[in-house]
Protein backbone atom coordinates (compact mmCIF):
# COMPACT_ATOMS: atom_id res chain seq x y z
CA UNK A 1 0.00 0.00 0.00
CA UNK A 2 1.24 3.50 -0.85
CA UNK A 3 2.33 5.43 2.23
CA UNK A 4 -0.24 8.15 1.40
CA UNK A 5 -3.07 5.65 1.34
CA UNK A 6 -5.10 5.01 4.42
CA UNK A 7 -6.88 1.68 4.90
CA UNK A 8 -10.58 2.00 4.24
CA UNK A 9 -12.97 1.93 7.13
CA UNK A 10 -15.81 -0.57 6.81
CA UNK A 11 -18.03 -0.13 3.81
CA UNK A 12 -21.35 -0.86 5.41
CA UNK A 13 -23.16 1.09 2.72
CA UNK A 14 -22.23 -1.60 0.18
CA UNK A 15 -23.90 -4.21 2.38
CA UNK A 16 -27.18 -2.29 2.14
CA UNK A 17 -26.96 -2.36 -1.66
CA UNK A 18 -25.30 -5.76 -1.87
CA UNK A 19 -28.00 -7.37 -4.01
CA UNK A 20 -28.05 -4.51 -6.53
CA UNK A 21 -24.25 -4.30 -6.65
CA UNK A 22 -23.91 -8.04 -7.23
CA UNK A 23 -26.51 -7.84 -10.00
CA UNK A 24 -24.44 -5.10 -11.67
CA UNK A 25 -21.25 -7.17 -11.33
CA UNK A 26 -22.94 -10.22 -12.83
CA UNK A 27 -24.16 -8.15 -15.79
CA UNK A 28 -20.62 -6.89 -16.30
CA UNK A 29 -19.35 -10.47 -16.19
CA UNK A 30 -21.87 -11.38 -18.88
CA UNK A 31 -20.77 -8.46 -21.01
CA UNK A 32 -17.11 -9.43 -20.64
CA UNK A 33 -17.94 -13.03 -21.60
CA UNK A 34 -19.79 -11.73 -24.68
CA UNK A 35 -16.74 -9.64 -25.58
CA UNK A 36 -14.50 -12.68 -25.23
CA UNK A 37 -16.80 -14.69 -27.52
CA UNK A 38 -16.87 -11.86 -30.05
CA UNK A 39 -13.08 -11.76 -30.13
CA UNK A 40 -12.80 -15.55 -30.41
CA UNK A 41 -15.27 -15.54 -33.31
CA UNK A 42 -13.47 -12.72 -35.13
CA UNK A 43 -16.57 -10.53 -34.93
CA UNK A 44 -16.87 -7.24 -36.72
CA UNK A 45 -14.72 -4.46 -35.19
CA UNK A 46 -17.73 -2.22 -34.61
CA UNK A 47 -19.47 -4.96 -32.59
CA UNK A 48 -16.33 -5.42 -30.47
CA UNK A 49 -16.00 -1.68 -29.92
CA UNK A 50 -19.66 -1.41 -29.00
CA UNK A 51 -19.27 -4.21 -26.45
CA UNK A 52 -16.19 -2.53 -24.93
CA UNK A 53 -18.12 0.73 -24.65
CA UNK A 54 -21.02 -1.08 -22.96
CA UNK A 55 -18.64 -2.68 -20.45
CA UNK A 56 -17.02 0.65 -19.69
CA UNK A 57 -20.43 2.25 -19.14
CA UNK A 58 -21.46 -0.58 -16.83
CA UNK A 59 -18.25 -0.31 -14.80
CA UNK A 60 -18.68 3.46 -14.58
CA UNK A 61 -22.22 2.95 -13.31
CA UNK A 62 -21.01 0.50 -10.67
CA UNK A 63 -18.27 2.91 -9.61
CA UNK A 64 -20.76 5.77 -9.37
CA UNK A 65 -23.14 3.74 -7.22
CA UNK A 66 -20.45 2.60 -4.78
CA UNK A 67 -18.82 6.04 -4.72
CA UNK A 68 -22.13 7.76 -3.96
CA UNK A 69 -22.77 5.38 -1.07
CA UNK A 70 -19.26 5.92 0.22
CA UNK A 71 -19.53 9.71 0.03
CA UNK A 72 -22.89 9.72 1.79
CA UNK A 73 -21.71 7.30 4.49
CA UNK A 74 -18.24 8.67 5.14
CA UNK A 75 -18.37 12.34 4.17
CA UNK A 76 -22.02 13.26 4.40
CA UNK A 77 -22.49 12.64 8.10
CA UNK A 78 -22.04 15.11 10.92
CA UNK A 79 -20.66 12.59 13.42
CA UNK A 80 -17.05 12.78 12.20
CA UNK A 81 -14.15 14.78 13.48
CA UNK A 82 -12.45 17.10 11.01
CA UNK A 83 -9.51 14.66 10.98
CA UNK A 84 -11.76 11.68 10.12
CA UNK A 85 -13.45 13.69 7.38
CA UNK A 86 -10.04 14.74 5.98
CA UNK A 87 -8.84 11.11 6.02
CA UNK A 88 -11.99 9.91 4.25
CA UNK A 89 -11.62 12.65 1.64
CA UNK A 90 -7.98 11.65 1.10
CA UNK A 91 -9.09 8.05 0.50
CA UNK A 92 -11.75 9.01 -2.02
CA UNK A 93 -9.38 11.30 -3.90
CA UNK A 94 -6.76 8.55 -4.06
CA UNK A 95 -9.24 6.08 -5.51
CA UNK A 96 -10.57 8.63 -7.99
CA UNK A 97 -7.07 9.49 -9.19
CA UNK A 98 -6.37 5.80 -9.73
CA UNK A 99 -9.72 5.19 -11.44
CA UNK A 100 -9.39 8.15 -13.79
CA UNK A 101 -5.88 7.30 -15.01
Amino acid sequence: MDQNQIPYPGIAHTIKDKKALLARVRRIQGQVAALERALEQDSDCSAVLQQIAAIRGAVNGLMAQVLEGHLREHLGTEDQTPEERRDNLKQVLSVLRSYLK
